[in-house]
C-alpha cells in the first residue's frame, strides 16, 4: 500500500534517488524550512525529476535573488523568532524570508545548489559550490567524509577522512581517483590538492551538527594551517 516516499531534511544522492524510483518505489525529494511551516515545494508523483526539490506549493512565492539566494513569500513564512527581533529583522525583508539557500528554476521545479554562506569566491569573482565538489568525492568508495576548500584562493584543495581500512592508501592511488572527478568539473572547480586527516568529523567533537551537516568554519579553523601549507 505504499504510495512513495518523500525525503527532506537533506539532499537526496542523485544515484539513491535513481535506483529507489527504478525498483518501483516512488521518492520525491521536497524543500522546507522551520520558518516556512515548514513545507515550501515537493516533486509531484506524477513527474519525478530527481535532481530537483519539485514546483512550490500554491499558496508559496517563490522568487531567486540577484546572488542566487531563495526567497519565499506567503502565509506559512513565520511571522519572527520568538523574542528575537534582531535576528528576525536579518531574514525577514518587506515580507520575504531569505533562506541562505542558493538556487534556480528549471522548467518550474525549484533546484537547489548550495548554502549562501558555504559558497566559495575566487579571485577572479566566479562562484564555487563546495557542497557539490563534496557530494563527487564522496563517491569516491574509500573516502567517507570531504570538505574543499579555498575561497579567494589560486585553486581549490580537499581535506579527506578516508574510511578505516584504507588508512594507508599511497598518495598516487587517490589523487588518480580524484582525477577522475576533476574530469567531469569545470577549470575553477577542479581540486589540485588534497590532504588526508584520521580524525572523523563527528557531532561528539563538534565538527558536525545534530543533523550530520558539516560544521565547515570549526573544521577550517582546526585545519587552518595544513590548508595554507597546500598554496
Amino acid at each position: 500500500s505504499l504510495k512513495a516516499f518523500i525525503s527532506g531534511g537533506g539532499a537526496l544522492d542523485d544515484e539513491v534517488g535513481k535506483f529507489l524510483n527504478a525498483i518501483g518505489l516512488p521518492t520525491l525529494q521536497g524543500y522546507g524550512l522551520t520558518e516556512t511551516s515548514p513545507v515550501v515545494s515537493c516533486n509531484p508523483i506524477s513527474d519525478i525529476r530527481i535532481e530537483t526539490v519539485g514546483p512550490p506549493f500554491l499558496g508559496n512565492q517563490v522568487e531567486i535573488a540577484d546572488d542566487g539566494e531563495i526567497l519565499i513569500k506567503g502565509e506559512n513564512v513565520m511571522l519572527g523568532y520568538w523574542n528575537n527581533q534582531k535576528e528576525t529583522e536579518t531574514v525577514l525583508k518587506n515580507g520575504w524570508l531569505y533562506t541562505g539557500d542558493i538556487g534556480h528554476f528549471e522548467d518550474g521545479y525549484l533546484k537547489i545548489t548550495d548554502r549562501k554562506k558555504d559558497i566559495l569566491i575566487t579571485p577572479g569573482g566566479d562562484n564555487i559550490s563546495p557542497t557539490k565538489i563534496e557530494n563527487d568525492l564522496l563517491k569516491i568508495n574509500f573516502v567517507e567524509q570531504a570538505l574543499v576548500y579555498g575561497d579567494n584562493k589560486p585553486y581549490l584543495v580537499a581535506l579527506l577522512v578516508l574510511s578505516k581500512e584504507n588508512q594507508n592508501l599511497e598518495y598516487e592511488l587517490i589523487f588518480k581517483e580524484i582525477a577522475k572527478i576533476n574530469k567531469n568539473l569545470s577549470k575553477i572547480e577542479k581540486i589540485k590538492k588534497f590532504l588526508i586527516v584520521k580524525e572523523q568529523f563527528t557531532i561528539e567533537n563538534g565538527l558536525m551538527t545534530p543533523t550530520l551537516k558539516l560544521k565547515r568554519y570549526k573544521i577550517i579553523y582546526k585545519y587552518k594551517n595544513e590548508f595554507e601549507k597546500l598554496y
